[in-house]
């Protein structure tokens, strides 16, 4: 099975996964990914984009990989903002989207303490897309945070 987690930064999506996946699974996280690639004493949610432009390569690659083998094991992808085309393949892998959102002030609040303020655009394109979006883009959702 796969499951496409999505949701605005700081909102909870690696918790969710680490609630449920099991060390047998793949666990595709951009920000894991990049730290993974990172020196030793980088930020642990690096935005530097020459990091970001490896460690999207890798994703892309692990996923294209891990999609092979979803009828061995559960895949697990976090994907803050997937664009139709990649709703599209999802939908074609009979994925299980899930939405974490805490909401907004909860997810502004954790960036202003944890994360770079720069995550702060990211969270509001975030939403400001889900209320531009017909609601039938993102079939599934998890439950209220």
């Amino acid at each position: 099975m796969l499951y496409v987690v999505t949701g605005p930064p700081a909102a909870g999506k690696s918790s969710w996964i680490e609630a449920r996946a099991k060390a047998r699974d793949i666990v595709i996280d951009l920000d894991r990914i990049t730290s993974a690639l990172t020196g030793p004493g980088a930020a642990q949610w690096s935005q530097d984009p020459l990091h970001l432009r490896v460690a999207h390569r890798a994703r892309y690659a692990a996923m294209n990989e891990a999609f092979q083998l979803l009828d061995q094991l559960d895949v697990y992808l976090i994907h803050t903002m997937p664009s139709p085309k990649h709703l599209a393949r999802y939908k074609r892998l009979q994925a299980r989207v899930v939405v974490v959102d805490p909401g907004e002030e909860i997810v502004m609040q954790r960036i202003d303490t944890m994360r770079d303020a720069s995550m702060r655009r990211v969270a509001a394109r975030w939403y400001n897309a889900r209320r531009n979006r017909p609601r039938e883009a993102m079939p599934q959702a998890s439950r209220a945070w």
